[in-house]
């Protein structure tokens, strides 16, 4: 008989002692008659449905440490570097939705930004389709809460050999990296049996923060709130995504970054024909700017040169206008009279459409 079986008939002696105690104890307050609080029943179907609906999604799972494959041999000796494990956007293009659709696979512990946050990013620093830089920043980010938290692994550490002063050289740079967390939380973080432990919770949040940017999700060039839940088959299995198609709300409330329509005039003009097809309806501009500014000129002399034409009649033309039949009939000063008129009406013509040229030009 095993050291674990011989302790099996004290362990269930003391599950009854504990169970009959907590009855005795419930007794005093009526149970079992006493029904307790009483139990919401009448909940909105919707958000019952939704609340279950999260519930049944999976979890975007992460791993501490890394999975141990080295690639270098700074790897194999130290070990491999931390990585963000984001979850993966699957990018595609059809004729109905577009060429900047995408998807995620739905988790219930994915993030995201807030639609203010995204739309500052995407309008004021014109960082719309090439995220490098934003997954750059969560790489560097990441790195450096991992490097933090050994940090203060090692200032937790140092506490513990009485015969190592934290506060010489070297290791007071240690304490003054990490020491300043004590003194925002000594107050709100008890001790324990004396022994302090905001190092511990401090440990504990760093990793939180860190493996949150593993499930951060840029939805860039779209807002977080224009993806659509639905499922796909993947893999010949049916699972819940979220998907970004169509026209970005963004690029209908803003004008589209010049850099995009100068890339969709020079290299990829499907791309444009597509846009002005489809969104024909809405006064988008998608063409380039030097593009538009070079069709305006163009129009502007056209514009000029039939304003020319038309609007500067001579008096001549004027005259051979009137014809034979009210000439005949109209004597000769009613006829110079006319002519007079005619002659006084072309000159006002003529003034009138000089100066609006000029002001024009």
């Amino acid at each position: 008989m095993s050291l674990d079986e011989k302790f099996i008939p004290v362990r269930n002696a003391f599950y009854e002692i504990v169970g009959t105690f907590f009855k005795k104890t419930a007794g005093l307050f009526g149970y079992p008659n006493n029904p307790g609080m009483p139990t919401i029943y009448d909940l909105p179907s919707d958000l019952y449905s939704r609340a279950r609906f999260i519930d049944n999604l999976p979890q975007h799972k992460t791993f501490w440490p890394p999975p141990q494959r080295p690639e270098t041999w700074f790897e194999m000796i130290f070990g491999p570097a931390p990585k963000v494990e984001a979850v993966p956007r699957y990018i595609y293009e059809r004729k109905e939705e577009g060429f900047y659709n995408f998807y995620i696979e739905n988790y219930k512990n994915i993030y995201f930004l807030p639609d203010w946050l995204s739309e500052f990013i995407q309008v004021r620093l014109n960082i719309c389709l090439d995220i490098t830089i934003l997954e750059t920043m969560r790489e560097v980010l990441f790195v450096g809460l991992m490097v933090y938290s050994q940090i203060v692994i090692l200032r937790i550490a140092l506490s513990w050999f009485i015969y190592i002063n934290p506060y010489t050289f070297p290791w007071c740079y240690i304490a003054a990296a990490v020491d300043w967390t004590e003194d925002v939380l000594q107050g709100i973080v008890p001790a324990i049996l004396g022994v302090n432990i905001t190092g511990s919770v401090f440990l504990g949040i760093l990793g939180v923060l860190a493996d949150s940017l593993n499930h951060l999700v840029f939805t860039m060039p779209f807002l977080p709130s224009e993806g659509e839940e639905t499922k796909l088959l993947i893999n010949q299995q049916m699972k819940d995504v979220i998907v970004f198609h169509y026209l970005p709300i963004l690029w209908y409330r803003y004008p589209i970054p010049n850099d995009i329509r100068e890339f969709w005039y020079k290299e990829r003009p499907d791309i444009l024909e597509y846009m002005q097809k489809a969104y024909k309806e809405f006064d988008i501009q998608f063409l380039p700017d030097r593009v538009v500014k070079e069709l305006n000129q163009q129009l502007l002399t056209i514009n000029f040169s039939a304003a020319d034409d038309s609007l500067i009649i001579k008096s001549n033309d004027l005259n051979h206008s009137i014809t034979t039949e009210v000439l005949a009939k109209a004597s000769l000063i009613q006829t110079n009279t006319i002519l007079t008129n005619l002659t006084f009406l072309n000159e006002n013509v003529q003034n009138f459409v000089w100066i609006n040229l000029e002001k024009l030009f």
